[in-house]
């Protein structure tokens, strides 16, 4: 469809540099809280209630999110379940020696628990983990570098019976990445479509916002 007309936008802008656009996640189910416990002691924080804590060191830029338990229902009591990601899955290890992409489930755990420095809760922590390893391609599709015509509006011009809704249509002064700009989609496509006076819900405009204004401030000025 962009081939015959423009008015539906730049698709290649989106798919064609994987190497910019993806991560690699995996997720981990334990036997018990051992990983848990280390990485509340380790933070200071309640980690076991929900909380991210990325490795900046990391050459994967590896981040760890404890999910509030249970995660799922009907979860066993005694099974906790968490996930983490990289951001540079080509890139080789700290640790491990090689790149993520190319790692075992087994192996990025070796390599994230060396990081924390839970040594000597490796082997405790391999036996009683079950790791799933997903790459992702195009994660970030969203925000590859783009000019206002690459995504098509959501309406293109003309049409009566066709609209584009999720991620790669174009809402202005929107924020891509969540649930609501899918949402707003959505309604824009519906309401314009079949002629519903209804205003698309809105949403949080931060820029206006003293208060975020204020703190941006001091943070400039943070010494």
């Amino acid at each position: 469809m962009a081939v015959k007309s423009p008015d539906f936008g730049c698709p290649a802008v989106f798919v064609s540099r994987i190497d910019q656009s993806k991560w690699e996640s995996f997720t981990v189910t334990a036997d018990d809280s051992s990983f848990f416990d280390r990485l509340e002691a380790f933070s200071g924080s309640r980690a076991g209630k929900g909380g991210l804590v990325t490795i900046k060191d990391s050459n994967w830029l590896l981040t760890v999110v404890l999910n509030r338990q249970p995660h799922f229902y009907e979860q066993p009591k005694n099974v906790l379940v968490w996930w983490g990601y990289g951001l540079f899955p080509d890139q080789p290890g700290n640790f491990v020696h090689k790149p993520m992409s190319e790692c075992t489930g087994r192996e990025i755990l070796i390599e994230l628990l060396s990081h924390l420095r839970f040594t000597e809760s490796i082997p405790h922590i391999l036996d009683t983990s079950r790791v799933i390893t997903a790459m992702m391609p195009y994660i970030t599709a969203q925000f590859m570098p783009r000019v206002r015509t690459d995504r098509p509006k959501v309406i293109p011009k003309g049409s009566r019976n066709l609209a584009f809704i999720g991620q790669f249509c174009e809402i202005p002064d929107d924020v891509v990445f969540t649930v609501e700009y899918s949402v707003r989609a959505a309604q824009t496509a519906v309401f314009g479509l079949l002629d519903i006076q209804r205003p698309v819900s809105p949403f949080y405009k931060g820029q206006h916002d003293p208060r975020v204004l204020f703190d941006a401030w001091k943070t400039l000025h943070r010494h």
